[in-house]
Formats: C-alpha cells, sequence, structure tokens
C-alpha cells in the first residue's frame, strides 16, 4: 500500500467525476406518479403506513407529573431504607428487611421503565442510581450470609437469631 501514489490516484478520480455531466451524477429525474383514482380510499387512509416516522410522531403521551410522581416513591423508598427501624441482624426482620430491599430495586425498575418510555434522561439516570442502590443494600446483608464477604457484628454469617 505504500508504493502507490494516492495523488495520481485521487487526480484520476477527480478527472472521470469532471467529465461527467450533472444529470449522469444525480440520475434521472423523480417520476411524478399519477394521481389515485376517485374511486379509492382517502390519502390519510394510508399515509401513515407509508410515511416516514417523524421524531416524537409515535412516543406516549403522559404527563411528565405522572413520571416523576413515580420516580418521587421510589427515591422516597430508597432514602427510607437507610432510616429502617427495626434491627435487620437475624430472623424475621432480616426477611422484611430483604423484602423492602426486593421493593426498592422493583420500584427502580419501574420506574426506569417509565423514563425510558417517556424520554426523561435524568430521571432515567436517578432510576438506575436507585436500582444499583437496591442492589447495593441487598447484597450488604446477603453476601456475608453465603461467604462472600466478611461478616462483623452488623452483618453477622448467619440467617436465623440463636
Amino acid at each position: 500500500m505504500a508504493d502507490r501514489d494516492w495523488e495520481k490516484e485521487l487526480a484520476k478520480i477527480d478527472k472521470q467525476l469532471g467529465s461527467l455531466s450533472d444529470d449522469q451524477l444525480l440520475g434521472p429525474t423523480p417520476v411524478k406518479l399519477p394521481a389515485p383514482p376517485k374511486d379509492s380510499p382517502p390519502k390519510a387512509a394510508y399515509a401513515k403506513a407509508s410515511a416516514p416516522i417523524e421524531a416524537g410522531g409515535d412516543r406516549p403521551t403522559t404527563n411528565s407529573w405522572a413520571v416523576y410522581a413515580r420516580l418521587t416513591i421510589s427515591v422516597a423508598l430508597g432514602v427510607g431504607m437507610v432510616l429502617w427501624p427495626y434491627p435487620s441482624r437475624c430472623g424475621a426482620w432480616l426477611g422484611a428487611y430483604l423484602a423492602a430491599v426486593a421493593v426498592v430495586i422493583i420500584s427502580g425498575i419501574w420506574s426506569a421503565i417509565w423514563t425510558w418510555r417517556h424520554r426523561s434522561s435524568h430521571a432515567h439516570t436517578l432510576s438506575l442510581l436507585l436500582i444499583l442502590w437496591g442492589l447495593v443494600l441487598g447484597s450488604l446483608e446477603v453476601l456475608p450470609r453465603i461467604g462472600y464477604a466478611k461478616p462483623d457484628a452488623r452483618h453477622p454469617a448467619v440467617w436465623a437469631c440463636q
């Protein structure tokens, strides 16, 4: 490839393009189609199927407050997990805590779907962070108990209380 003289190659292409007329370069002019017969269905009946999709044409219409209301509920639940009032070291309260963490993850997925559908990028990012937050909260409790992380006083290696 290094032995090719690209200046000569490009000059040859320019010469070939210069020798063509505009009609040869652009192609034939578009043909105008005849008008449809008078007994055919109206143009609007088939225009949607044949027309290109315009930006925002097929997006669902919902008020943005509904999307943010879903996100607010999910974020409130995620923040509320930091303030969990019951001991979650072992037993039934641990099960309740892990169920609440699952609800945080599910609500994050729920709000992520809505924010994706309604093209709300900042809210979608917050929804994904909420899902990540739920996974972190769950992993703090589960990983020491399955032997993957080092147990400590707040996160012992046992599921049931003794």
